[in-house]
């Protein structure tokens, strides 16, 4: 129904509202596309015509109702084909998302939701973002970045910020993965780093300000 240029636009243009809660500007599309700013402006233009979203003059765009409900869906086969190539086909969670990025545009309603009955009916994808049900649902994980705990927290892996292979192969290298448990030992004053202690392990770790800004945890 849509181009795979519509629907990366929508994607992004979802992406970053949900991020900022806001009206989305052209620059920060453009940033996210990699792409020029007249490349947007025309694309804006197509996806206005198609009433998949409205444009206020100076300040951006949102998206409509129903450009949402086509964002949702794409988001939601992304995140279930991560999964997928995961789980079954035994792929690094840093190796995912290029794969995924082609196959969310099929178009096949019956195939994404036997692939969600295949995979289990999964809430959230290798990176620990939650993964829109089938009516476009998309509910609330409430996780904290560790970066805002504090000292003798006790604390479970639970979500990644940044999803680029560079960041998840340095978490692999660390031993921090979905799913282990983080003891907060020490928080530096000097530079906020913190000294942690993964599954209990008797060694501690540092991780710094940065990384711990991109670590989503939940309290035990």
């Amino acid at each position: 129904m849509y181009s795979q240029s519509e629907e990366n636009y929508l994607k992004a243009i979802y992406k970053l509202s949900e991020k900022n809660k806001s009206v989305v500007n052209t620059n920060a599309i453009a940033e996210v596309i990699q792409t020029k700013a007249a490349s947007v402006t025309d694309m804006i233009r197509k996806l206005s015509e198609k009433k998949l979203l409205k444009y206020e003059k100076y300040k951006g765009v949102i998206l409509t109702e129903k450009g949402w409900k086509v964002a949702v869906s794409i988001v939601r086969k992304h995140r279930l084909w991560e999964v997928f190539l995961h789980e079954k086909l035994k792929f690094g969670w840093d190796e995912v998302h290029e794969i995924a990025e082609q196959l969310e545009h099929i178009d096949s309603i019956l195939l994404i939701d036997k692939l969600d009955e295949y995979l289990g009916f999964p809430s959230v994808d290798p990176h620990g973002d939650v993964i829109p049900g089938k009516d476009g649902e998309i509910k609330k994980n409430n996780l904290d970045k560790l970066s805002t705990m504090k000292k003798g927290d006790k604390l479970i892996m639970s979500g990644v910020v940044d999803h680029t292979p560079l960041f998840l192969q340095y978490l692999d290298k660390s031993g921090i993965s979905l799913g282990v448990t983080i003891e907060i030992m020490e928080v530096n004053a000097y530079d906020e780093s913190l000294s942690i202690k993964i599954n209990n392990h008797k060694n501690h770790f540092q991780v710094s300000k940065d990384v711990a800004r991109n670590l989503l945890v939940q309290s035990i």
